[in-house]
């Protein structure tokens, strides 16, 4: 009864049809899981997460704040602790009138409101809030005990006052014991230190962390959005015992400052679970050690969140439904294509069929799967790994990456032999994915009987929704795109003043743009005789195909990212 009445709401607010309704109730019920309406609506792309908690305020009688916006009142964050907001992802946003108002993910929850009026001894006012934004809100406002500039500034202070490290001259002796250097790691301001670090870059939601030692100190930098921001500034007394800290954290040999070593850190930050792996190499004034930062909750992305458009999503669904062949994803390193293969995992993992991943490293860990990491001292190649997946009775396999011939020619076999077959290669474009498997030394008879598709990407910085605007470029400049736009329709961009939520960068998150190109029998045939990519591009987009230029400026159009960042990507990437 509720879920038709909630429905009902997305009706009456204009956000679906009747039809999308009962599709959206035909998928739940062929999904056989708790999943309610709502969730299902979200995940098939149709409604937004705002757009259903707002309807789910609707429908409960509960308001709905968005938080992003909203004047938090630090009193009254203050009125429960950390532990208890994370546990039941609840906030105190306001106080007035005897009140506690509390934004809830879950306003219905009748065990957290008694929990926090038993602590306050006042009345709670719920209302209804996204589970991200509650968790954002959490972080940044609980944030003064842990990685405020104040915190920082005196811990820092602490670390120049106290005599916990080696002097630089020491650091480049190479008769430092272990145990010195063991001690110096474990003492307190090192520790809390290394957390801190590594806390404000999981805050800024960064995807690596940089230690780069100098001359005089060794600077800490952080990649968000694919762009480099500078962190901290830390003593080069310290140096030597940090380096240390991330490497007893990371399980590697701390004695050993030649060589560079590879670990990996698993642990639960702020209420979540991440990975980290870690990788040393050694320089002149050093080691420079980089955290990639692995948030396992981040796997929780559908196909429908990447930011395909609906006809490039309908074309890939259908795409990845074949039974066999080969999926090939490309684009340079750190364009999302791994994100998009676990996307595509995730969606045919139905429990009805064997998948298998060949991968170097594993960065997820994917629930029904069976997962190999390359393992070279043990033999373990892709090529190898691959080749015994073979016996394994496998119905889907990915490849982490096609790098050479012999790993090429078992993928093509193996799709040629009744299996569906998901890799990545480093192409430019959708096109140039078939002449790289030619300069392979590949057949191309046994490219173009295996290949079903290709599909290009790369990663654009969305508009910072808090401090986006519009505005109206020249008219000669969107000409000069080649943007099809009537002469007479007004055409608006936007862009990103910079604020407190973006670090004044105008920019939050990032949305994949793609180009993807279904093998026809067009393609096939001049894949055949060898055409050339140019050739093939023009056979696809007289198919259909949508380039990576033209989905850009479809989602400038749309107002998602900026031209700016468009042609930074484009023309760079």
């Amino acid at each position: 009864m509720q879920k038709k009445s909630i429905g009902q709401i997305f009706i009456k607010s204009g956000l679906i049809t009747e039809e999308q309704l009962n599709q959206a109730l035909e998928k739940q019920r062929q999904l056989a899981t708790r999943e309610t309406i709502g969730d299902v609506l979200v995940n098939m792309g149709i409604v937004s997460e705002r757009d259903k908690i707002r309807c789910l305020g609707t429908c409960w009688g509960v308001p709905s704040v968005d938080l992003t916006d909203y004047p938090v009142d630090p009193d009254a964050v203050k009125s429960i602790s950390q532990a208890l907001a994370r546990r039941y992802k609840i906030i105190p946003i306001a106080r007035s009138n005897g009140a506690l108002t509390l934004a809830m993910k879950n306003p219905l929850d009748v065990f957290a409101i008694d929990e926090v009026r038993l602590i306050t001894g006042i009345d709670v006012e719920p209302v209804i809030a996204t589970e991200e934004d509650i968790l954002s809100t959490i972080s940044a406002q609980y944030a003064s005990g842990g990685t405020s500039a104040e915190a920082v500034s005196e811990l820092l202070d602490d670390i120049r006052t106290q005599d916990i490290a080696l002097t630089a001259a020491e650091v480049q002796e190479d008769d430092v014991s272990v145990e010195e250097l063991r001690e110096l790691s474990e003492e307190a301001p090192v520790v809390r230190l290394a957390n801190l670090i590594i806390t404000r870059g999981i805050q800024d939601r960064c995807s690596d962390i940089h230690l780069e030692p100098g001359r005089s100190s060794l600077r800490v930098r952080y990649r968000i959005d694919g762009i480099m921001h500078d962190g901290l500034i830390v003593p080069r007394k310290v140096q030597a015992s940090l380096v240390s800290r991330i490497k007893i954290m990371a399980e590697m040999d701390i004695a050993e400052k030649r060589a560079p070593q590879d670990g990996r850190i698993s642990a639960v930050i702020e209420g979540k679970q991440f990975d980290f792996r870690v990788s040393t190499l050694p320089n002149i004034h050093g080691e420079k050690v980089v955290l990639r930062v692995l948030d396992k909750s981040a796997l929780a992305v559908g196909l429908n969140k990447l930011g395909f458009l609906p006809e490039t999503m309908e074309m890939f669904e259908s795409v990845i439904s074949r039974s066999y062949g080969i999926i090939l994803v490309t684009g340079p390193t750190g364009s999302g294509k791994t994100t998009t293969l676990y996307s595509v995992l995730s969606k045919l993992n139905s429990g009805e069929q064997n998948i298998l991943t060949i991968e170097d490293p594993v960065e997820y860990e994917l629930p029904g799967i069976t997962q190999t990491q390359v393992n070279i001292r043990a033999g373990v190649t892709f090529a190898s790994g691959l080749r015994t997946m073979l016996r394994q009775d496998p119905d889907i396999i990915m490849v982490g990456e096609i790098r050479d011939q012999e790993t090429g020619m078992i993928a093509i076999e193996a799709a040629l032999t009744g299996h569906l077959v998901l890799a990545t290669l480093h192409t430019n474009d959708a096109p140039g994915a078939i002449t790289r498997l030619m300069d392979m030394g590949i057949e191309s008879f046994l490219i173009a009987s295996a290949v079903v598709g290709v599909l290009a990407q790369r990663l654009l910085r969305l508009i910072c929704p808090k401090c986006k605007e519009v505005y109206s470029p020249p008219r000669d400049a969107v000409k000069r795109l080649g943007m099809n736009i009537d002469d007479s329709a007004e055409v608006t961009f936007s862009r990103g003043r910079g604020c407190d939520q973006c670090k004044n960068t105008g920019y939050k998150g990032r949305i994949g743009i793609f180009e993807l190109m279904p093998i026809t029998d067009k393609i096939r045939d001049l894949i055949l005789a060898k055409s050339s990519s140019y050739a093939v591009r023009e056979a696809a987009v007289e198919a259909g195909m949508k380039s990576l230029r033209e989905d850009a400026m479809e989602k400038i159009l749309l107002g998602l990212t900026s031209l700016e960042e468009s042609l930074r990507v484009m023309y760079t990437g």
